[in-house]
């Protein structure tokens, strides 16, 4: 991390307007989800269409680390698949993270033998 973000970081978390921010951050980002599940649905939320594809299915908790903080979202579930919003990267199994771990470098964590690595 360069010392101007680290700067910003700091000034961000002792703006009083921190929280302001990262709420809106969340509305802004609340906003582009429900627009790209729309899209994948074939219809808007509660709208009755022929040509739905899928229906959504309530909501998950996510935590999202921006520069202004951690942001609390709400991921919206699909009856039929995944979704996982395009901003956001997927989780690594501790399989997986212990295997790229390994092949990395010999320095692993004590969790990687049991998993295998």
């Amino acid at each position: 991390m360069t010392d101007d973000s680290i700067a910003l970081r700091a000034l961000i978390e002792k703006a009083p307007d921190a929280d302001f921010l990262r709420d809106m951050i969340g509305v802004a980002v609340e906003r582009l989800m429900a627009l790209e599940i729309d899209g994948l649905c074939g219809a808007g939320h509660g709208e009755r269409n022929a040509e739905r594809v899928n229906q959504r299915n309530g909501y998950r908790k996510r935590l999202w680390e921006t520069r202004a903080g951690t942001v609390e979202l709400p991921i919206p579930k699909l009856r039929r698949g995944s979704y996982l919003p395009f901003f956001l990267e997927p989780r690594r199994t501790v399989e997986k993270a212990c295997k790229r771990q390994h092949d990395t470098g010999p320095l692993m964590r004590p969790g990687c033998l049991a998993a295998g690595g």
